[in-house]
C-alpha cells in the first residue's frame, strides 16, 4: 500500500510539472522528448494540446470544402481558440454526465446500428467488411465509432435531462396560449405519398450509376411500372434484404416541411403519379415517385404533440446552455495559465468557483472561501485543502 501510494504521489507531481512548465521532459541521456501538453482538467478528465489540435484540423477541413482557402481556414479557425477550447470543455462535461446516468450501454447499442445501418445502405453484408472498406478509404472504423458515440452521448444528455423535461412539463394553459399567439405554426401542412428506387455508389464508377438512374427514370417517364422497377433496381436494404422486392418501393406519408431540403426541391413540381429527376446524396442516387399529394389547409389545428414540439425547439437552446452552464458551476475545472484568460469568461463560471479554480496550483485561497468539493481529483493538480 505504501509503495502505491509514493508512486500516486510521484505521479502526480510529474503530470502537475507537465501541466505548468513546458512540453519537453528528459528522455534518457540528456535527450528532449515532447510530451502532451494538458490545457485542461475536467473533473477526472483532462484535454490536452493534441485533442484541441485534432478539433482544430476538423474545422479547417470542414472549412475548406465548404469553399475556403487552407489560410483563410487557419486564421478563422485560430481566431476561436478560446471557444473551442470551452466547447470542449462543455464536451467532456456532457460525456462524464452520460457515464453516470449510465447511458453508456445504451449508447454502444445506437452506435452498432448506426454502423449496421451504413453497412446496409452501401450494400456491405457484413461489419467486418464495412470496416475493411473504410480503412481502404483511408477512415479509421476505430475513430469513427469515437466520433459517433460521443456524439450520440452528448445528444442522449440533452434529450433525457433538458428536451424530454421540457416536453412533457408545459401546462395545458401554457400549450393552448402558445397555440393562439402562433397559429401560422400550426396550419395543417401539405402531405406526399412516395416511393423511391436507390443506387448505391459503393465499389462503383459515380458515371454508371448515374447514367442507371436517367435510364430507369426515361423508362418510368415511358410508362414503366415503378414496383417492377424497383423491385428489379433498388438497393436499400434492411436486414440484409432489399426492401423494394416486398414494398415496391413504397415509402410513406411525409409532411412537405418535414422533407429533406433536397427531397422537397426534387418534387416540388412533381405531379402525382410521376417522378422525380435523379436526386444525388453521399451514398448514392435516389428517384422519387409522388403516389399522391394531399393538400394543405390554412385554418390552424390544435395539435398537443405538434405545439409541446414547437414550444420544446423554441426553448431548447437557452434550457441547454442553463444545463451546461449548470454543470460548469457543479464541475472541477482547472485550466492551464496559458489558455485561462481566454477561456474562463466564455465558461461564465460564479466568480467564487472561478477564484477558487485559478488559486488551485499555487496553494491559495481567498480568505473566507471554502472548497466545495466540486468533483472529483485526479491530482494533476494539488487538492485545496
Amino acid at each position: 500500500m505504501k509503495t502505491r501510494i509514493i508512486r500516486l504521489t510521484v505521479l502526480a507531481a510529474f503530470a502537475l510539472v507537465v501541466m505548468l512548465t513546458p512540453s519537453l521532459v528528459f528522455a534518457q541521456e540528456g535527450e528532449l522528448q515532447v510530451v502532451d501538453e494538458v490545457i485542461a482538467q475536467v473533473n477526472d478528465d483532462i484535454i490536452t494540446l493534441s485533442s484541441l489540435r485534432n478539433e482544430t484540423k476538423q474545422r479547417i477541413d470542414a472549412l475548406k470544402q465548404n469553399g475556403m482557402t487552407e489560410q483563410q481556414a487557419i486564421d478563422e479557425v485560430t481566431k476561436h481558440r478560446d471557444e473551442l477550447i470551452a466547447t470542449l470543455i462543455n464536451e467532456k462535461l456532457l460525456l462524464q454526465k452520460g457515464k453516470q446516468l449510465e447511458m453508456s450501454d445504451k449508447v454502444e447499442a445506437e452506435v452498432n446500428r448506426r454502423m449496421l445501418d451504413v453497412a446496409k445502405e452501401q450494400g456491405i453484408p457484413t461489419m467486418e467488411k464495412l470496416y475493411e472498406a473504410m480503412r481502404q478509404s483511408g477512415v479509421s472504423p476505430e475513430e469513427m465509432r469515437g466520433t459517433l458515440r460521443a456524439e450520440i452521448m452528448k445528444q442522449a444528455v440533452m434529450e433525457q435531462e433538458v428536451d424530454s423535461k421540457l416536453f412533457f412539463g408545459f401546462t395545458v394553459t401554457e400549450l393552448h396560449a402558445y397555440f393562439e399567439s402562433h397559429k401560422d405554426k400550426f396550419r395543417k401542412p401539405e402531405v406526399v405519398k412516395i416511393s423511391e428506387i436507390f443506387l448505391g455508389l459503393a465499389g462503383r464508377d459515380e458515371a454508371q450509376v448515374k447514367a442507371k438512374a436517367e435510364q430507369l427514370v426515361a423508362q418510368l417517364r415511358a410508362g414503366a411500372d415503378f414496383a417492377k422497377l424497383a423491385a428489379a433496381n433498388s438497393e436499400r436494404e434492411e436486414q440484409g434484404k432489399r426492401l423494394a422486392l416486398t414494398t415496391g418501393g413504397s415509402v410513406g406519408l411525409f409532411e412537405v416541411p418535414n422533407l429533406r431540403a433536397d427531397i422537397a426541391a426534387a418534387i416540388k413540381n412533381v405531379k402525382a403519379g410521376a417522378v422525380s429527376d435523379p436526386v444525388k446524396t453521399n451514398d448514392g442516387y435516389q428517384i422519387f415517385r409522388v403516389d399522391e399529394r394531399i393538400a394543405g389547409s390554412d385554418a390552424p389545428v390544435f395539435n398537443e404533440n405538434k405545439v409541446r414540439e414547437a414550444m420544446t425547439i423554441e426553448r431548447s437552446p437557452k434550457a441547454h446552455e442553463d444545463y451546461l452552464q449548470n454543470l460548469r458551476n457543479e464541475a472541477y475545472i482547472k485550466l492551464s495559465p496559458n489558455y485561462s484568460a481566454g477561456v474562463l469568461p466564455l465558461l461564465k463560471i460564479k466568480e467564487e468557483v472561478t477564484a477558487e479554480a485559478t488559486d488551485v496550483g499555487s496553494g491559495s485561497r481567498p480568505a473566507g472561501k471554502e472548497h466545495k468539493g466540486k468533483g472529483k481529483f485526479l491530482k494533476i493538480f494539488p487538492k485545496p485543502f
